[in-house]
């Protein structure tokens, strides 16, 4: 196959190519492109684009995500409990939502709307002095729940059986609602604010005093207004099982039992504990009161199913201890949960 150019080496002409057939080929000047040229030139990195603030990650939108899914869920369970239980039966709730029910007797206002009003003005007071980030989440969830209360009560059937039925299972259906809620961090605004802006100005009463005063002011209303003391009564029973629910939701599964043992022989006691348990142990040193006699202690946290085994494990080991058993209310770390998957 023969070349395409060969080269004329006569003076003037030193290595300048010849084109097939004795024609010159002229060079390419820098001003004219090679055929070709764009695609062999390296391509150019692409720098990413620069966001202004905080990038958003996409752990953060998955729980994002997760947050409102739970939210919808939840909001969506506690319409179903007041709009099919609760309101037909004249019993009321606990908060703002109690407070709606009754005003819904007097002037027949939409349960939803009234709850999202009254939810307003201690939302602004929250703004000033609690925070935003707490009312911004707070606003979105009262505003999905006064939805969704207003929107299911035009197609879900209500219950007028059975009062008793009403109130339990209206108690279970909020509470596994409000505790969804709960779980991921949100409120549905009315009593939580009013126990913030409370603790505010006076922080040695404890939050369940203020819930317990304000609940009993809400029951004591609708008994006034519905004019029925059965009604206060119901009303009792299906916050009670509510408030159980929504403690279970949120500590019951990483609740347990913590275990003090007074012994004379704490290592060997506990290397008992760690191998026949798989428990860590921790030991203190304690000063009996009244003989002034040097022991130690050991602590241990085990599941409420765990608790009969150990007893047995300790007496085994110690001929006479002294044991204390006490409820712990959540407990989080390696054996147990983890902090995130609170």
């Amino acid at each position: 196959m023969a070349a395409p150019y060969k080269f004329n080496r006569g003076p003037g002409r030193q290595g300048r190519p010849i084109a097939k057939g004795g024609h010159e080929a002229r060079p390419y000047k820098k001003s004219q492109q090679i055929p070709g040229e764009k695609f062999m030139q390296p391509a150019k990195k692409i720098q990413p684009i620069q966001l202004r603030g905080k990038p958003f990650q996409k752990s953060e939108l998955k729980d994002s995500l997760i947050d409102n899914l739970f939210w919808l869920a939840g909001t969506c369970l506690y319409a179903v409990a007041v709009m099919m239980f609760a309101l037909p039966n004249e019993i009321a709730q606990s908060g703002m939502t109690g407070v709606s029910i009754v005003l819904n007797r007097l002037i027949h206002s939409p349960v939803g709307l009234t709850t999202l009003l009254l939810n307003a003005p201690l939302l602004l007071l929250a703004w000033r002095y609690v925070g935003r980030k707490f009312v911004l989440r707070t606003l979105w969830v009262t505003a999905m729940l006064s939805v969704v209360l207003d929107v299911f009560g035009t197609f879900v059937p209500a219950y007028e059986g059975d009062r008793l039925l009403a109130a339990l299972y209206c108690g279970v259906i909020s509470g596994i609602g409000l505790g969804l809620v709960l779980y991921r961090g949100a409120t549905t605004g009315g009593m939580d604010i009013v126990v913030r802006l409370v603790r505010l100005k006076w922080p040695h009463i404890t939050m369940g005093r203020i819930l317990l005063v304000a609940d009993a002011l809400v029951i004591a209303l609708s008994a006034l207004v519905f004019r029925s003391l059965e009604s206060a009564l119901y009303a009792i029973i299906s916050i009670y099982i509510s408030t159980r629910l929504i403690d279970y939701i949120l500590y019951g599964t990483g609740g347990g039992k913590m275990l003090l043992v007074v012994s004379e022989r704490a290592e060997a006691l506990a290397e008992a504990i760690r191998s026949g348990m798989r428990r860590g142990v921790t030991v203190l040193p304690v000063q009996g009161g009244y003989t002034k006699t040097q022991k130690h202690m050991l602590l241990c946290a085990v599941r409420s199913s765990e608790v009969v085994k150990l007893t047995k494990l300790i007496w085994a080991q110690e001929e006479n201890p002294f044991i204390i058993v006490a409820d712990v209310g959540e407990i989080l770390g390696e054996g147990f949960k983890r902090p995130e998957e609170k």
